[in-house]
């Protein structure tokens, strides 16, 4: 395990990339770039030795492209917003310390809040990427717990892989809901979800705060119209087929329920462009002091 050096400049995440080569045969390693993004929000590029990309904003701890073969696979909604103001709208968004509606705001605050960057490591010829987001007066104000959450990012040739870990740093035990708002890139009308068969639904369609039970029949689920689903003790393992000639397997360790989401016509510009399968923990997760708590998530395109 080697550390990859960040270029560092005026101030923390600025233009300058690296890139390790093997001077004589001209072969690309694992690198991480620092840069800046979109509306001048600091961003960390990996590529991987294959060619395969990610790209990571600090605001939010927000993954926005992860291209294999040039191919983007994941999803930015054309009305997202780089202002390091509101959530970014696309990519795989953070809902935590609370999924959906509840007491504090809709999906919790780690996804408007900057994440710090811990350190960038060459494993076995894969860059990876540690970013942290602690407790503080915006979070209090909502949520008055002493948090700590590590977020991984760890890229290979075809797998996007991350490990979201939350310790409770309080005195006291604390509770929260969380989920990974992954958006794919696809053709509506042509992606499928296969793996659900048999779990336990809650369908917030007709109504969100009151979401009706149900048992998932189909082998292959679509999106043929507004979808908002919860799917409860959903396997480790779902395959998506994107519709645009990709099939995804989407695996995750301590991620115990699934999300399938797409807004049809309440988002006339994008819905055709994409689907969301968000690996989730619906039920309350309690950590005590000092106790922590971690989830996996491996996407991998055949």
């Amino acid at each position: 395990m080697a550390a990859l050096p960040m270029t560092w400049s005026c101030s923390p995440l600025t233009s300058s990339k690296f890139r390790r080569v093997n001077r004589y045969s001209g072969m690309t390693f694992a690198s991480v770039k620092s840069t800046e993004g979109l509306g001048n929000l600091p961003k960390v590029v990996l590529t991987s030795p294959h060619g395969s990309e990610a790209e990571l904003y600090l605001f939010g701890a927000c993954v926005t492209s992860w291209k294999v073969d040039s191919k983007d696979l994941l999803f930015v909604r054309p009305d997202a917003v780089f202002n390091g103001q509101k959530p970014i709208s696309g990519g795989i968004p953070h809902c935590f310390p609370q999924f959906g509606p509840g007491p504090i705001q809709q999906h919790g605050f780690g996804r408007n809040m900057n994440w710090s960057l811990v350190s960038s490591e060459n494993v076995e010829e894969k860059p990876v990427v540690t970013v942290e987001l602690r407790d503080g007066p915006y979070s209090r104000a909502m949520w008055d717990y002493s948090f700590h959450a590590l977020y991984k990012i760890t890229l290979d040739k075809k797998t996007l892989s991350t490990e979201l870990t939350v310790k409770n740093t309080d005195n006291k035990p604390f509770s929260f809901t969380t989920a990974l708002h992954t958006y794919f890139s696809a053709s509506v009308t042509g992606a499928s979800v296969s793996g659900l068969k048999g779990c336990k639904t809650l369908n917030k369609v007709p109504d969100p705060t009151n979401p009706v039970e149900g048992k998932e029949e189909r082998d292959v689920v679509t999106f043929p119209g507004f979808v908002d689903c919860v799917y409860l003790d959903a396997p480790s393992e779902l395959q998506l087929d994107n519709g645009l000639g990709d099939k995804l397997y989407i695996k995750n360790t301590n991620w115990s329920d699934a999300v399938l989401w797409n807004p049809h016509l309440t988002m006339e510009q994008s819905y055709k462009d994409f689907v969301c399968v968000e690996n989730a923990k619906i039920g309350t997760v309690q950590i005590e002091p000092e106790q922590s708590w971690t989830a996996v998530q491996h996407l991998t395109v055949a």
